[in-house]
């Protein structure tokens, strides 16, 4: 596994640095449990607006290590809640996210006046990317 390189970087921007449906795999009781969220990849970490009391979160909260897969990329990574949507150390990033979500992000789903209304950070420990016939095996971390 390589460290993650310019070449696959610009890919993972190019592909995921805008609103993109990903799958997001949690654990509880050992059972796996999948689902499709909005985010938003920079970093080397994906961005959700969540809910903190959302079965995900509890899952999150009690085991972080999520999976995930999106198009023709498959990693791990670490969650953390960054916390409510609206406080002032997110505010870099939640303008950010209005901006990649502006399709959607007020259409009523969301409740920013509720501070359960968080950002969810995966942090990417590795990953396996394909682009034109390349197999990039990342590490992340690395």
């Amino acid at each position: 596994m390589e460290k993650l390189s310019k070449e696959a970087e610009e890919i993972m921007i190019g592909r995921f640095g805008r609103d993109n449906v990903i799958a997001l795999a949690t654990t509880q009781d050992g059972v796996p449990h999948v689902r499709y969220v909005n985010a938003y990849y920079e970093d080397s970490a994906f961005y959700v607006i969540t809910y903190a009391l959302s079965g995900k979160m509890k899952q999150l909260e009690k085991n972080p290590l999520a999976a995930l897969a999106g198009d023709w990329f498959t990693a791990h990574g670490r969650a953390e809640n960054l916390g409510y949507f609206g406080k002032p150390e997110n505010a870099r990033l939640a303008r950010k996210l209005r901006e990649v979500f502006a399709e959607w992000i007020d259409n009523g789903h969301n409740d920013f006046s509720d501070e359960n209304t968080c950002i969810l950070c995966i942090r990417l420990t590795d990953g396996i990317l394909f682009s034109h016939g390349t197999r990039y095996e990342i590490d992340f971390e690395g």
